[in-house]
C-alpha cells in the first residue's frame, strides 16, 4: 500500500456498519432507526444499517424495508425464528462484507432501549485506540430505568464473577451494544469460522468477549443509560434460563483456559 493510499484512508472518516439482530420489533425498530440517523448524519458519519429479521411474525420486516426508501438499509431475513446467536452471527457477517478492516462494527438490541447517541463517544474510544467499546451499566455515570431488581442483581453478580475469572479492564460481559474494530471481528471469524459465535441464546454476547480475549484485544467501556422502560412489548430473555447457560459457559471457559 502506497503511502498516498495510506493517507488517504486515514482522512477518510471511519464507515460504522449496524447490525441488528430483530424479532418481532416492530413497534421498537422505528424509534431506534430515527435515533440511529439523529445521531450520525449531522455528524457525517458514513454508516449503513444491517437489520436481520429472525423470523418475525409481526411486520418487523415490512418497517425496514419502509426505512430503506430513506436511511442506508439492508434487511437479511431468515424463514424461522433461530434464536440471538445464529442472528447475531449472521448480521456480524454480513457487516464485515460491507467493512473495511479500518470501519466500525457496532452491534445494538433492536428494542430501542440502547442510545445511538452513544455511538460517537464509542467512535471516540475506537479512534483513541481501543478495540472493543462496550456501553456499560456498570460505569460511573451509567442508570439502568425499568429492568426489576432480581434482574440487576444477578447481572451485578454476573460482573463480580466475570471480572474475578476474566479480567479484561470491563465491568459489563454481557451488554449487546457494543462498537468493534472490523478488523478485530474478521479475525475472530478467520480463527473460528461460524463457532465465533455458537452460543444460541443471550449468553453468545458473553462468549464473544470469552473468545476475543485470546486475541489479546484492548477493550473499553462508556456509561450507558439503558431504558427498558421505553421498551415495547415483553422481554424475550428467558432470565433463568440464560443465567443457567452462562454458568455453564463460565465454567467451560475457564477450564479450557
Amino acid at each position: 500500500m502506497t503511502q498516498a493510499v495510506q493517507e488517504r484512508q486515514l482522512r477518510t472518516p471511519r464507515k460504522v456498519v449496524l447490525a441488528l439482530p430483530a424479532y418481532n420489533e416492530a413497534p421498537n425498530l422505528p424509534a431506534l432507526l430515527e435515533a440511529v440517523r439523529d445521531a450520525l448524519e449531522p455528524h457525517f458519519v458514513p454508516y449503513e444499517v444491517i437489520v436481520v429479521d429472525d423470523g418475525s411474525t409481526d411486520g418487523t420486516a415490512q418497517v425496514a424495508r419502509s426505512y430503506a426508501r430513506e436511511m442506508p438499509i439492508v434487511l437479511l431475513q431468515h424463514e424461522r425464528n433461530q434464536g440471538l446467536g445464529v442472528t447475531l452471527r449472521d448480521g456480524l457477517k454480513a457487516a464485515l462484507e460491507r467493512a473495511s478492516e479500518r470501519d466500525v462494527i457496532v452491534t445494538m438490541d433492536a428494542d430501542a432501549t440502547h442510545p445511538p447517541g452513544l455511538i460517537l463517544r464509542m467512535l471516540q474510544l475506537i479512534e483513541e485506540g481501543f478495540d472493543v467499546v462496550i456501553a456499560s451499566r456498570f460505569q460511573p455515570g451509567a442508570r439502568v430505568l425499568g429492568v426489576s431488581l432480581l434482574r440487576r442483581l444477578m447481572t451485578r453478580a454476573a460482573s463480580l464473577l466475570l471480572r474475578a475469572l476474566f479480567p479484561m479492564g470491563v465491568r459489563d460481559f454481557t451488554c449487546g451494544f457494543r462498537a468493534y474494530r472490523a478488523s478485530v471481528i474478521a479475525t475472530a471469524f478467520r480463527t473460528y469460522n461460524d463457532a465465533f459465535i455458537d452460543q444460541a441464546g443471550f449468553q453468545c454476547m458473553l462468549d464473544v468477549l470469552l473468545k476475543l480475549r485470546r486475541f489479546g484485544v484492548v477493550m473499553g467501556e462508556v456509561p450507558m443509560v439503558l431504558r427498558y422502560d421505553r421498551k415495547g412489548g415483553a422481554s424475550k430473555m428467558k432470565v433463568w434460563r440464560t443465567a443457567w447457560a452462562s454458568l455453564r459457559l463460565i465454567l467451560r471457559r475457564r477450564f479450557e483456559g
